[in-house]
């Protein structure tokens, strides 16, 4: 019986005879238009058309805020066959956790609610352990390791997921301030692996030189290696460099669900993580629960990854952006060119920009208009003026799409 049933999921029988429930819970007529091409995929009215919301061509890359990346079309029956059986979860996390450290090269790893999950789980490991009394007092440090050193220029808006646990941030500048914020008190070191635009930016001291003074001081090292991909080899890298806490989204570049991320590293550590995190009920990580189809999901997202031809990704990325380039060089009164990639991680940025007085449009203007038409399109302001599209995350032909867009807004030159 359950082989039959689960035979007629997957072949979408079940799915056709399932509208009845659906009809009873949408109003109006919303069910029988979502169902009514349930035998052709290609026809069928999406869930956003029902909802009334528009989609995005996504040019501003792996945001959170519009969805971060395209799950891999082949993880969704895998994960839909994880939510139809219990399992215990700690098990769970034992074998895919043995599967993603061999790809990443390191003793041990675990999925996580996110970078930031991984980030703040992390930060419990290496404050609080796998003392029980000391996980449950969380975010209270009294008596705890309590302080995490980190470089002026690191500090960001996600290193909130650090300071959740209760801890007090040292910023430092420079390896002899660093030397002399270490003391008996220091938890660990928080060090940012890689940001957005970053090679405008003073080179930081790399991760090497920090771990040349924190190893023998007994300090762990988190790296927030979120905006280190791609390639995979930067894992790789960071773990063959000794780093002890390695985080990264899994929903943004490698794919996976949305709301997935990845902690790998030092076993004991990783042990301890999963310690304060969901299903162990009194922690401060409980809120940040991992599902049996989330775990399944970033598990097969990472065996793709890791096996990416990154080098023929970048090319492709490439292409779009000079298409891009090409096109918005023919817009009367704009220029374009592409922004400097990334120090840790080639992403293609190209910009346009124009002289807003003359053309009677501001790039806020410019940026509302390519939002509110059709199909919507997501781009990022440009540095001081302009818009910039960023060509990383995108299908073939959204690029066409975008020159289009601009075109209908900028005119074409004769």
């Amino acid at each position: 019986m359950r082989t039959a049933l689960r035979r007629s999921f997957l072949s979408g029988s079940f799915l056709s005879g399932g509208w009845a429930w659906l009809a009873r819970v949408m109003p109006g007529g919303a069910a029988a238009s979502l169902g009514a091409s349930s035998a052709s995929a290609a026809a069928r009215v999406s869930v956003y058309e029902t909802l009334g919301i528009p989609t995005i061509l996504n040019f501003r890359g792996t945001h959170t805020t519009i969805g971060a990346s395209k799950q891999w079309p082949d993880l969704h029956d895998a994960m839909a066959d994880a939510a139809r059986q219990f399992v215990s979860l700690d098990e769970l996390q034992d074998k895919i956790g043995e599967r993603i450290s061999k790809l990443a090269g390191t003793e041990s790893a675990m999925v996580t609610t996110g970078a930031a999950g991984a980030i703040c789980v992390g930060t419990c490991a290496c404050v609080a352990g796998s003392d029980t009394g000391a996980i449950r007092r969380l975010p209270d440090t009294t008596g705890l390791k309590n302080e995490v050193v980190v470089l002026k220029q690191h500090r960001n808006g996600y290193d909130h997921a650090v300071r959740n646990v209760g801890v007090r941030m040292i910023d430092v500048d420079g390896e002899a301030e660093l030397r002399a914020a270490i003391n008996p008190r220091t938890a660990m070191m928080y060090f940012l692996g890689g940001t957005s635009g970053d090679s405008e930016k003073p080179a930081t001291l790399a991760v090497e030189q920090v771990l040349r003074i924190t190893r023998p001081a007994g300090v762990p090292v988190l790296v927030d290696a979120a905006n280190m991909l791609p390639p995979w080899d930067n894992v790789r890298r960071l773990a063959a460099a000794g780093v002890d806490l390695i985080c990264t989204s899994g929903g943004k570049h490698i794919r996976g669900p949305q709301c997935s991320g990845l902690l790998a590293g030092r076993k004991d550590l990783v042990a301890a993580a999963r310690l304060n995190m969901s299903p162990h009920s009194d922690s401060l990580g409980r809120p940040m629960k991992v599902g049996r189809e989330e775990m399944v999901g970033l598990w097969l997202a990472v065996e793709k990854y890791a096996k990416l031809d990154f080098d023929a990704l970048d090319r492709e990325c490439m292409k779009q952006a000079e298409f891009l380039r090409g096109r918005f060089a023919k817009l009367p009164g704009v220029k374009s060119g592409f922004e400097p990639v990334d120090r840790t991680r080639n992403v293609r940025r190209v910009f346009a920009t124009w002289d807003e007085s003359a053309l009677g449009m501001t790039a806020a203007q410019v940026e509302k208009r390519l939002w509110e038409g059709t199909p919507r399109i997501g781009v990022l302001r440009h540095q001081p003026q302009g818009v910039t599209f960023v060509c990383f995350m995108n299908d073939a032909g959204d690029e066409k799409q975008a020159a289009v867009r601009m075109e209908e807004i900028f005119g074409r030159k004769a």
